[in-house]
């Protein structure tokens, strides 16, 4: 394909699920730019990212802003409509919050690769405004009008792109109910191949987040204290004192692990617990392919990435007393019910190779049907 491609991305200061898919994508295109508004090099050094031209916002030369970005959410609108991609054929954004707001002519094309709607201005509004004491008072009010003009501004943002993708059928259904457009559903890559089988299953749970409140590892950490069942859970973040005062004797905090350390938990760990309403989910398709089963929250990704009574089993309500009643039932059913090569093979479908082959289409095709209407 004889086109000049770009790439924008939010941010690029950590490296997780989003990264990992402009990662993946940009590696299809090794020549292309990088926009975002805020980039580590030393977080991203070792991955598909490092190798190419990286463009920032102006307010990356504040270091400091980098672990800060959050907090200039109002303003990302403007610092994304600041960049100039008028040399480039194709547009390719990423975007969880204001990416797909980069400005392209009307003989450009602009696909979005949507992870979410801003999920606190849209799903999460009157949650986030309730943890973070914002409901009443003058911070309230200011809040809630910087909220409602993002809700505005993303509406209108989302109208200019050419083609939306969805990670999944979920998001995908927001995609339509916020923005009223339809979006092919892409899942995001996966590293599979990375995990093994093979391993045999010990009598311990396993449970790895970042320790944030919609990730809920205080309901997990509750219902295996209650059950007094060994529990390991990987990661860390800013409610991990609050999970430490829930975790009883039997619950192990282990921190963050290297990728090598927690890859062994996984595949040897009973089961894999995971009670968050997610987008997709990378760490329920990653502890499949290491060949544990799941228990997980019935909703978001997980309903399409886990086939219940093959690779893992549903708790219906964010509750203890649901999680519970899914832990006794998985227990009653017993280890031999679980196959772990069916399970692994299951989680293959949703690997790197894949996503790339399929991307790889995707914008091929949707160039081609570019090129042929009418300017």
């Amino acid at each position: 394909m004889d086109t000049k491609i770009a790439f924008a991305h939010d941010w690029a200061v950590t490296y997780a699920g989003s990264e990992k898919v402009v990662d993946a994508v940009t590696q299809l295109y090794p020549e292309a730019p990088l926009y975002t508004l805020f980039y580590e090099p030393e977080v991203l050094k070792n991955t598909f990212l490092a190798q190419r031209p990286v463009k920032t916002s102006s307010l990356d030369r504040f270091h400091f802003l980098r672990k800060r970005h959050r907090t200039l959410l109002p303003i990302m609108p403007f610092l994304w409509e600041q960049f100039d991609v008028g040399n480039y054929d194709i547009v390719f954004s990423s975007c969880h919050a204001a990416a797909k707001g980069i400005l392209t002519r009307a003989d450009q094309l602009h696909i979005s690769y949507i992870h979410t709607p801003i999920r606190y201005a849209w799903d999460l509004y009157h949650p986030y405004l309730q943890e973070s004491k914002l409901t009443k008072g003058i911070r309230g009010f200011f809040a809630k009008c910087i909220l409602h003009y993002l809700r505005l501004w993303d509406f209108q943002a989302a109208q200019r792109v050419d083609y939306l993708i969805a990670n999944s059928n979920y998001v995908a259904r927001r995609i339509q109910k916020i923005y009223r457009r339809p979006a092919t559903v892409i899942y995001p890559p996966v590293d599979v191949e990375l995990f093994s089988a093979a391993e045999p299953r010990e009598d311990f749970y396993v449970t790895m987040s970042r320790f944030v409140p919609y990730k809920r590892i205080d309901l997990i950490v509750e219902a295996f204290t209650n059950l007094n069942k060994p529990l390991k859970v990987i990661g860390t973040g800013p409610d991990v004192e609050k999970i430490r005062r829930l975790a009883g004797p039997n619950v192990e905090l282990l921190g963050y692990l290297p990728n090598d350390v927690a890859k062994s938990y996984l595949e040897r760990c009973r089961a894999f617990v995971f009670a968050a309403d997610e987008d997709f989910g990378i760490t329920p398709v990653e502890a499949q392919a290491a060949g544990a089963p799941v228990i997980a929250f019935e909703r978001g990704g997980c309903c399409e990435t886990v086939i219940a009574g093959k690779t893992g089993l549903f708790f219906k309500e964010q509750t203890v007393k649901s999680l519970v009643a899914a832990i006794n039932d998985f227990e009653a059913q017993g280890t031999s019910s679980w196959d772990s090569k069916a399970i692994s093979a299951h989680a293959q479908k949703f690997s790197r190779q894949r996503f790339q082959q399929e991307i790889k289409h995707y914008i091929e095709e949707a160039w081609s049907k570019f090129c042929l209407s009418p300017t």
